[in-house]
């Protein structure tokens, strides 16, 4: 039976459907179907209103039922839609979480929305599965089993905690300029230049350069800087060998610690960080004298963190690095620049980290010993 439903408006119901037409934003759907009542009251056909508003009959006839059945407001609201049944049934789910969170087929790094939707298939009853499905579902639980994230797991146990705190201790001492404390830190460089000129910025348009660059090879930063005072060095190298960490030490000792009886370093595991480094390059009298002033304390291995020079070779990267240098020459002078300022404006580390913090924070991860 075809019902026929007829629309009269209130005053203030004209008043509501005139603000919403007036301005705003709301949906488009939303629009439609005030038009449709405010049209409808005025007396237009069902044929009128579609040629007008460009709307099918069925439209016009479920906004008209909603209202005379409902009101206002649910002839305005989306209609709850039925939708269809979930493809899987939470044991199904239960299962292609388990499979994404599972070693890939042989012959394959990972496991991809197709290999996944094949194998769900194999495992269940189902004839087909689309990986549209297998997305959504993966996206409810928070899995891209495409992806994966690499990170250092530091193994903490005594050795570790040992080495934690004894740098730690180093940082909280009071200054001592008879016993400076350095740390040292090495940063490889890549030396990028541009294959086509940049064009300079200019008033309403910024600086553009072309995506495509050219390699000139690497260079090696050596970052000094003192734990307790307003002073930082950066020797820019070719290389980073054993004869390159031996006269960077043999320079920290002679040159820029003359006074000093000892020098405490604090750097990280890098197999050319040690002592054996000068004897490889120096001669055993002269390798046992620059030795003889300095204190090597290295940071726990997968705790490069505690040094405190890596927070200020980010501060090199963005503040000076931050761009494409193509030649080393070009290099020395910038970082050369960015070294003085540096110096001159009394730029220092805040460190905050201090053993009580650790001894707090990482209570859990401390060693146990059982009684």
């Amino acid at each position: 039976m075809n019902i026929k439903f007829h629309i009269e408006l209130s005053q203030s119901e004209r008043d509501q459907l005139a603000a919403l037409l007036s301005g705003g934003r709301h949906a488009s759907r939303k629009i439609k179907r005030a038009q449709i009542l405010v049209a409808a009251d005025e007396g237009f056909s069902d044929e009128a209103i579609a040629a007008t508003l460009n709307v099918s009959g069925s439209t016009i006839y479920r906004t008209k039922r909603r209202f005379v059945e409902a009101n206002l407001e649910g002839a305005l609201s989306e209609e709850p839609r039925p939708g269809v049944g979930r493809k899987l049934s939470a044991k199904e789910e239960a299962l292609l979480v388990a499979t994404a969170c599972s070693k890939p087929p042989p012959g394959r790094a990972r496991w991809t929305l197709e290999l996944l939707a094949d194998e769900m298939v194999r495992l269940t009853d189902h004839d087909e599965l689309s990986s549209e499905t297998v997305r959504r579902r993966l996206a409810e639980n928070h899995l891209k089993p495409w992806r994966k994230n690499m990170w250092c797991i530091p193994k903490i146990d005594g050795e570790y905690v040992a080495r934690m705190e004894d740098v730690l201790d180093l940082y909280a001492e009071t200054p001592d300029p008879q016993r400076p404390v350095v740390c040292f830190d090495e940063s490889p460089t890549q030396l990028i230049g541009e294959v086509r000129e940049p064009i300079a910025a200019k008033p309403g348009q910024l600086e553009r350069y072309d995506c495509e660059y050219r390699r000139n090879g690497t260079v090696n930063l050596f970052v000094f800087m003192d734990a307790h005072r307003p002073w930082r060095r950066v020797k820019v190298t070719d290389r980073r060998t054993n004869q390159d960490f031996a006269e960077c030490m043999r320079e920290l000792v002679d040159v820029d610690y003359p006074d000093a009886p000892i020098i405490r370093v604090v750097m990280d595991n890098l197999s050319t960080h040690s002592a054996g480094a000068l004897y490889d390059a120096f001669p055993a009298p002269e390798a046992r004298r620059v030795l003889k002033r300095l204190e090597f304390h290295h940071t726990p291995k997968h705790a490069s963190w505690l040094n405190m020079v890596e927070i200020e070779i980010g501060v090199l990267r963005s503040q000076c690095l931050d761009r494409r240098i193509d030649n080393k020459d070009t290099i020395i002078a910038e970082v050369a620049a960015w070294e003085q300022q540096r110096n001159t404006h009394g730029a220092k580390i805040q460190w905050m980290f201090t053993t009580e913090n650790a001894r707090q924070k990482l209570r859990k991860a401390y060693p146990v010993k059982e009684s």
